[in-house]
Order: structure tokens, then C-alpha cells, then sequence
């Protein structure tokens, strides 16, 4: 799977160089957006219709937009998509405090109430640190 990803990750950089595709280079965040919301509604669309084998290949498409989005904020300075992912683990273990933390519960309601109150939290932080 991570020589997959790898390589998913470096076909984004391939079209964006300088060798690559004309429009790939040309792309923005802005000009992507649409492309990005396409591929989403594509995956729900998938999913209504449990129409798994499409579901395979639009999840791969959605995945390649977010390489493809991440490899812009690369070449900006902006992050990585390896920051992007560990941002993403370390939130999930954070929210799920239930799992990882020693406040143990299978309560779905309880597990409702501390995700919110975890993910009200983070934006307390955020908003202090400004």
C-alpha cells in the first residue's frame, strides 16, 4: 500500500512539472475546487447506489485530488501531504478519547458528546494562538 500511495503522490508532482501537462501545471486551489467537489459527490453518489466497484475507482479519483491539491501547497511552502496526514492521526486520537485515552466507553451518545466537546476545544485553541 505505501508504494501505492508513493506513487499516486508522485504522479501529482510529474504533471505538475515542467515536463508534465499543461493544464495539471496550470491549476490553483481555486481552479481545483470544482474538480474536487465533482470527485466528493461522484464517491456519495457511488455510495447511494452501492455501487461498489464504481465506489473503488471514484475513491481513488477523490484520493488523487487531494494528492493533486496537496502537491500545490508542496510547491507553495505551505505543508506537506505527510503534515496533512499526521494532522489527521493526531486529531482522530484526540477525538477518540474512548479508544485511546483511559475514559473507556461504547455510550454512542457519550461518544457524540466528547467528540464535540473535543472538537469545540480545538477551536478554543486555535482561536487563543491567533
Amino acid at each position: 500500500m505505501k508504494k501505492s500511495f508513493e506513487e499516486l503522490v508522485n504522479l501529482a508532482k510529474v504533471l505538475r512539472a515542467e515536463n508534465g501537462c499543461a493544464w495539471d501545471r496550470k491549476q490553483t486551489f481555486e481552479s481545483i475546487k470544482k474538480w474536487l467537489l465533482d470527485e466528493a459527490n461522484e464517491v456519495a453518489e457511488a455510495i447511494d447506489k452501492k455501487d461498489y466497484e464504481n465506489l473503488k475507482e471514484e475513491l481513488g479519483d477523490l484520493m488523487y485530488i487531494i494528492l493533486f491539491i496537496s502537491s500545490i501547497a508542496e510547491e507553495k511552502g505551505l505543508f506537506t501531504i505527510k503534515d496533512s496526514m499526521q494532522n489527521a492521526r493526531e486529531k482522530l486520537i484526540r477525538r477518540h478519547s474512548h479508544v485511546f485515552g483511559e475514559d473507556k466507553t461504547d455510550d454512542l451518545d457519550e461518544i457524540h458528546r466528547r467528540w464535540q466537546e473535543t472538537k469545540k476545544q480545538e477551536k478554543n485553541d486555535k482561536t487563543d494562538n491567533i
